[in-house]
């Protein structure tokens, strides 16, 4: 009998030259998942023409899977709640897509009988790492079959393939950037990107071009840490991304430009536009600011980039991440309120204001004017009491370390 592979299939070069290339060098049988995550259908295609160039390439079957709304809520809000950010500044765009692909393709695979699950991941990059481990923390049954690690061609390779299998790709060999989507914002890199020295060009910048000169202020609304709101509007997450996408992306806000640590050990130069992604992640921080009890909030901060880290890697579905998950769930119980952000072009955007009903703030204790309800009196005790142990040090050890040794 055939083997039974199910492909994660976005459309794209590698995928699709992926479907061919397993037929005629494996023998196997190939079942297409391809799972919208807010990319759209692979190389702004619908759907139809999507399953239409997966059977064309030679695949048994090919299912396109609506997972945008679930990407939002149970991939983009556990992001939003953890602060998010991988080395302080990549809000895990791609590294969020991954588990919910993996999630439709182990589901695939189980539907149709296949005895693997294949990806069109190459050797140096962080998704071969997610694809991976998410399918053998899942199904380690499954096998895990990765092409692109196997037959070394080049892009232009790749498109010469396709071409003699007659496959109907959009790509060529001069298209250099390779570029991934979903609703938390773009990564982009290749070509002169390569170079850390090289100003990225424009060229590949959708979502953060500026068209709209104007400063604009608007208001995001958070219950229990999660945002909710838009200018008293009731959103779903999904919409509501997007408008902030659109509101701040329009005055130049949400470009990236770093060199980040890959999992595999190699640095790497990437760009990455992600405007809603970083302006929900600087209004729902803020209201942590108002609403988080201090050690709260210190063991928090201390804990995102452990979660970023362990996302990032792979891990979504491990138990120590599992566990941050429940430990934020617990401090977001009053993150609720509402924080109002500018955004100036070109790309600026800062906190304006922000108001909670629980919030920690009081005014009558931080206030220098005759409202002050401060115990004064109390503040020497507390002060001496908490130096003591220094002061001690300092009487005693200190001093002692400066004078001369003894002679011996």
């Amino acid at each position: 009998m055939t083997k039974k592979v199910a492909l994660a299939y976005s459309g794209g070069l590698d995928t699709s030259v992926a479907v061919r290339w397993m037929h005629e060098e494996w023998g196997v049988e190939v079942h297409c998942v391809a799972v919208d995550v807010g990319q759209g259908a692979g190389d702004g295609a619908g759907n139809d023409t999507l399953v239409e160039r997966a059977m064309a390439a030679g695949a048994a079957g090919c299912i396109v899977i609506d997972a945008r709304r679930e990407m939002a809520e149970e991939f983009c809000a556990p992001a939003l709640v953890a602060n998010a950010r991988y080395e302080g500044k990549y809000p895990l765009v791609s590294a969020l897509s991954r588990p919910v692909i993996v999630r439709h393709l182990v589901a695939e695979a189980r539907r149709v009988g296949a005895e693997a699950v294949a990806h069109g991941c190459t050797a140096k990059g962080n998704d071969q790492v997610r694809f991976d481990v998410g399918t053998r923390t899942l199904a380690p049954d499954l096998e895990v079959l990765a092409p692109a690690r196997v037959w070394q061609m080049t892009r232009a390779d790749a498109v010469a393939y396709a071409a003699k299998w007659s496959i109907p790709i959009e790509a060529t060999a001069e298209k250099i950037y390779s570029i991934d989507e979903n609703l938390f914002g773009r990564a982009i890199e290749c070509g002169e990107i390569e170079d850390p020295w090289a100003t990225p060009p424009e060229e590949p910048y959708t979502l953060t071009k500026l068209t709209e000169p104007d400063d604009a202020t608007f208001t995001v609304g958070f219950e229990a840490g999660r945002p909710v709101s838009l200018d008293g509007t009731a959103l779903d997450l999904q919409s509501l991304l997007a408008a902030v996408s659109r509101l701040t992306g329009a005055r130049g806000f949400g470009r990236l430009d770093m060199v980040e640590n890959r999992r595999v050990g190699i640095k790497s130069r990437e760009v990455y536009e992600c405007p809603g992604a970083l302006a929900l992640i600087a209004a729902h921080q803020d209201l942590e600011d108002l609403t988080l009890e201090r050690d709260v909030h210190h063991e928090k901060a201390r804990l995102e980039s452990r979660w970023s880290e362990l996302v990032y890697d792979g891990m979504w579905f491990s138990p120590l991440k599992s566990a941050f998950d429940a430990f934020f769930a617990e401090t977001q119980r009053f993150v609720t309120g509402e924080v109002r952000l500018r955004v100036s072009a070109p790309g600026a955007l800062r906190v304006e204001g922000r108001r909670s009903p629980v919030a920690l703030y009081d005014h009558g204790l931080a206030t220098y004017d005759a409202a002050d309800t401060f115990r004064h009196a109390d503040a020497e005790g507390f002060v001496r009491l908490w130096g003591l142990g220094v002061q001690t040090w300092a009487a005693r050890q200190a001093r002692a370390a400066e004078r001369p040794a003894p002679p011996a």
